[in-house]
């Protein structure tokens, strides 16, 4: 079987209009497994990518499905603007075992201050890895703002999670539960943006369906980092809201924890796994990776700068960032 021609591996293989194919776009480059994928092979899906871009032979692969296999593997672990190979835990394939791990501690250990105040420290040390490896483009980010940005986010996060704790300490059931939901919505509202303060200043390029580039927008750039905050949050609420649901009634009606006192965490970490690995491609599929504007809604300037160089065009597209 020979491998066709022509295929556009630029974009996603399942056109990306409509959310069942960008939720199935995203299950596969989510999938917890390619963070096992060894550096060979990694390597060897960026030299099929690459030669099928260029037009090179491929002998070694022979059908469609084969080239996909290998894009998706790429796309897992490299930057889709720079083609710079992302750190481990930065990838979105590490979502889900990261993510299960942190969320599940912290809804385990939520009582206990010097608990609160590590777990929540992990978990902006984690999310800020994750924002600064998913960004949008090659944005360039200091030491500095890196700093201020993870330092702010801890900060909101604590204040928010211990404030809230002794709000609650009084209360019983599955509201004390949801506090860590409450810090991590809000830490999220301060380190994405912040993460991202480049592309807030400076804007991201925005191309034409043909990808002729125009210029900056930091109006696109707006819009991308406040869909990408509010695909975090919603991404968090089903496993961190589900799983003290499930715990309450674990601890009322059964007696589970009573009989294995040990297995409340190892419960909350598998439960948060199993729904995060359906939660977390379905809210990146919320919004389209290949987001548009139209160019009215863009700066003035840049508006203008399209409209004389491209009268006919009147949406343009932008990487929002993951």
């Amino acid at each position: 079987m020979t491998l066709p021609t022509g295929i556009n591996i630029d974009e996603p293989r399942y056109p990306q209009n409509t959310y069942v194919n960008r939720a199935k776009h995203f299950l596969i480059v989510t999938n917890p497994l390619n963070v096992f994928a060894s550096e060979a092979a990694l390597n060897n899906a960026a030299r099929i990518v690459k030669d099928y871009k260029a037009g090179r032979p491929i002998p070694d692969v022979k059908t469609e499905d084969e080239l996909w296999k290998a894009k998706y593997l790429y796309d897992s672990a490299f930057h889709p603007d720079t083609g710079e190979k992302m750190m481990l835990i930065g990838r979105m394939s590490a979502q889900v075992p990261m993510n299960m791990t942190i969320t599940g501690a912290m809804m385990t250990f939520y009582r206990s201050t010097p608990a609160v105040i590590f777990w929540q420290w992990a978990n902006q040390s984690f999310n800020a890895v994750v924002n600064y490896t998913n960004r949008s483009g090659a944005s360039p980010i200091s030491t500095e703002q890196l700093m201020t940005s993870y330092c702010m986010a801890t900060s909101g996060a604590l204040v928010t999670a211990l404030g809230l704790n002794r709000l609650a300490k009084n209360l019983t059931g599955v509201l004390p539960k949801l506090v860590p939901l409450a810090a991590v919505a809000a830490a999220n509202c301060v380190n994405i943006p912040l993460m991202r303060l480049q592309e807030l200043k400076n804007g991201v390029p925005v191309i034409d369906e043909n990808g002729k580039e125009y210029g900056s927008s930091v109006t696109a750039a707006q819009q991308g980092i406040a869909a990408v905050t509010l695909s975090r949050i919603f991404m968090a609420c089903p496993g961190m809201v589900l799983t003290p649901v499930l715990v309450n009634y674990l601890e009322k009606k059964t007696t589970v924890f009573k009989r294995f006192p040990w297995a409340n965490s190892p419960i909350q970490i598998l439960f948060c796994g199993f729904v995060l690995t359906f939660a977390t491609p379905l809210c990146c599929a919320i919004f389209t990776q290949k987001a548009s504007i139209s160019v009215n809604s863009l700066e003035d300037d840049l508006k203008q700068k399209i409209k004389k160089e491209s009268p006919n065009v009147q949406t343009v597209y932008y990487n929002k960032g993951l």
